[in-house]
């Protein structure tokens, strides 16, 4: 039996500890990276010099971001931990960081928000719209599915987000008949796609062991599925996924421009507003900072600045005066 390749052994082992799709994808880039780097050397054969003197290229010479660095640096220990079985924890790695820039968050006011989103159309408009309503990243919204909006107690739920941390956000009013059209077409779609002998939907592991028939239930289904059915890259099955984060990204971007704004607008920059907009209403930081799910007030910190910055705009030029 032929032996298996080091970047399949990897692949084999992130997989086997049920980790996104897209962290698989960065790891092996990151594994590879590494072993080009030094010529192809097994890394069994390298060690703390050559992890730190990969990382410190990183920074001096490709001036990548600290958070790129990090995510090198995290792949490479994975390799040794888990696939080569040693553990570099202890090591005490010396390389030199990528500098750290703090950014301010770009914010949008209320009229551009209300422009952009007018230049999205059908389901964009309402994922934004969304996304702006309830502070949500992008992949939090895009992984919605039809058992976490509440119209009852007019709630949307949010699980396993970016802090590990369950929370829940007040529905917006505005948005409650759209969202209930969306299940309706949801509903019928799923209704189509098991009689046409698919209708399963992606499961994390845990719950698709413990729940085997949920996958094919209505309410497990995404909010915001795509148009088409596709295979699973993981699983080879036929099934329909959310929207794709990058065909959600540019419509947004195409909306920016025809709205005739020139500020880098992304999907995040919806949360940004968002966040902005509820500290200019007088809500507390505290109760923002639950919103937005973050770990650390010191994090949600950051929107106080922009307010201050926002506030500068009251003092008048010499040129003015």
């Amino acid at each position: 039996m032929q032996k298996k390749k080091l970047l399949d052994v990897v692949r084999d082992k992130i997989r086997f500890k049920h980790y996104s799709l897209s962290t698989e994808r960065t790891y092996l880039y990151w594994i590879k990276y590494f072993i080009l780097y030094h010529n192809k050397k097994h890394p069994v054969q390298m060690g703390k010099p050559e992890i730190e003197q990969f990382l410190t290229w990183l920074a001096t010479e490709k001036k990548v971001s600290p958070t790129t660095q990090n995510q090198a640096f995290s792949a490479i220990l994975f390799l040794y931990r888990e696939v080569l079985g040693v553990d570099m924890s202890d090591q005490n790695i010396q390389a030199l960081r990528a500098q750290e820039r703090k950014h301010i968050p770009v914010v949008l006011t209320r009229d551009e928000v209300k422009r952009v989103i007018e230049n999205l159309n059908g389901i964009y408009n309402l994922i934004v719209s969304l996304m702006y309503g309830c502070g949500l990243r992008m992949n939090e919204a895009l992984n919605l599915r039809i058992k976490d909006i509440d119209f009852g107690f007019d709630k949307v739920y949010i699980w396993d987000s970016k802090s590990l941390k369950d929370r829940t956000v007040p529905l917006p009013q505005k948005l409650k008949d759209r969202l209930k059209v969306q299940v309706q077409t949801v509903e019928e779609l799923h209704q189509k796609d098991l009689a046409d002998g698919y209708g399963t939907v992606y499961m994390p592991y845990a719950l698709e062991r413990k729940y085997p028939s949920a996958k094919s239930q209505t309410k497990w289904q995404f909010l915001f599925p795509m148009k088409n059915v596709s295979k699973d890259p993981k699983s080879d099955l036929i099934r329909r996924h959310h929207i794709h984060p990058v065909t959600l990204g540019r419509n947004i971007k195409q909306a920016a421009v025809k709205a005739g704004i020139y500020k880098r607008v992304t999907s995040h920059t919806f949360r940004h507003s968002y966040a902005t907009h509820l500290l200019q209403a007088g809500i507390d930081l505290r109760s923002i900072q639950e919103l937005l799910g973050h770990k650390s007030v010191e994090t949600t910190m950051i929107y106080t600045h922009v307010v201050a910055e926002l506030n500068k705009n009251r003092v008048l030029s010499p040129l003015d005066l």
